[in-house]
């Protein structure tokens, strides 16, 4: 067991001090991360406020690797006894190094830690890229520039055209849709191609079973084939964009683009209030009405 089962049941009602992070810096996530990675979870804090964290020779580092973890934060409402704890392992030797935290999660934990004299610097590393969604669709699309607007239209046209009518389906649970999505992502050529190993497979199956996880599709008509399949997760701040594939012998008809536009279409019909497409500043998102939101690392030790 990576977290405690009794750690996990006294900490489930605290929420992530920054917003609009999704589920990634709740516990039952920082779980299934730590078992895939076979990671040891050390949570320090209290009950008004805690941080998971992983430790690898003499660096403290909050569990979660980056490259499956798009946001951290701390958990609760006060983060005096996380900066505590942290600066009493940097008294013992050792080095914090505390990635992907937004400015409403790295500002109270920083100055925590500089009110008791760590020594630390902060540094923009990363950017993730999100869409606030206004209410309908036309209005996204006025958001847009008249060329992108035109491209999104143009995508759309091209899969119903080639693919016939675009059918976008909401799945929250294990079954033939997640199956899809991952038959589709062991069709991708190259690197993308062995991404989907079995032990990450086991990964998404853990996720899956969590609350507030989905997959969103486009079934080609007639038939019980996926042409694209989007891993997500969503709740009231919003969708956040996980993983995706889309069948290659399909490209033509642009299927990994349209159902993006038909998830940004889906998300205002729930009311959604943004689109989250996480860790990357890949221009393609910003073309599509992203802003870049900034996120921090904490890295330091003894004054």
């Amino acid at each position: 067991m990576t977290i405690p089962t009794d750690t996990l049941s006294q900490l489930s009602g605290l929420l992530p001090i920054a917003p609009a992070v999704g589920p990634f810096p709740l516990l039952s996530f920082v779980d299934a991360v730590t078992r895939f990675r076979s990671e040891e979870v050390e949570v320090v804090g209290d009950e008004n406020g805690a941080l998971p964290l992983t430790i690898s020779g003499q660096t403290v580092r909050v569990a979660g690797h980056p490259d499956l973890t798009d946001y951290h934060s701390p958990l609760g409402e006060d983060v005096s006894a996380i900066a505590d704890d942290l600066t009493q392992l940097v008294t013992r030797g050792f080095r914090l190094d505390l990635d992907s935290l937004p400015q409403e999660a790295c500002g109270p934990l920083a100055a925590a830690l500089v009110e008791r004299e760590v020594a630390i610097e902060i540094d923009e590393h990363t950017v993730s890229a999100v869409v606030e969604l206004p209410g309908s669709f036309d209005d996204y699309l006025g958001m847009l520039s008249k060329k992108q607007r035109h491209e999104v239209r143009r995508k759309h046209r091209r899969y119903e055209d080639l693919l016939g009518e675009v059918i976008h389906e909401v799945h929250n649970e294990p079954g033939w849709a997640f199956d899809e999505f991952i038959r589709l992502h062991r069709l991708s050529d190259g690197e993308k191609g062995g991404f989907m190993t079995p032990e990450r497979q086991n990964f998404f199956e853990t996720l899956v079973e969590l609350d507030g996880w989905r997959v969103d599709l486009l079934r080609i008509p007639d038939s019980d084939r996926a042409a694209a399949t989007l891993f997500s997760y969503s709740d009231d701040s919003g969708i956040y964009l996980y993983n995706s594939a889309y069948d290659p012998e399909l490209s033509h008809a642009s299927p990994g683009i349209a159902i993006v536009g038909t998830l940004i279409e889906q998300a205002i019909s729930e009311g959604l209030p943004r689109f989250d497409f996480l860790k990357g500043d890949e221009t393609y998102k910003f073309r599509l009405g992203a802003e870049a939101r900034p996120l921090y690392r904490i890295t330091g030790a003894g004054a």
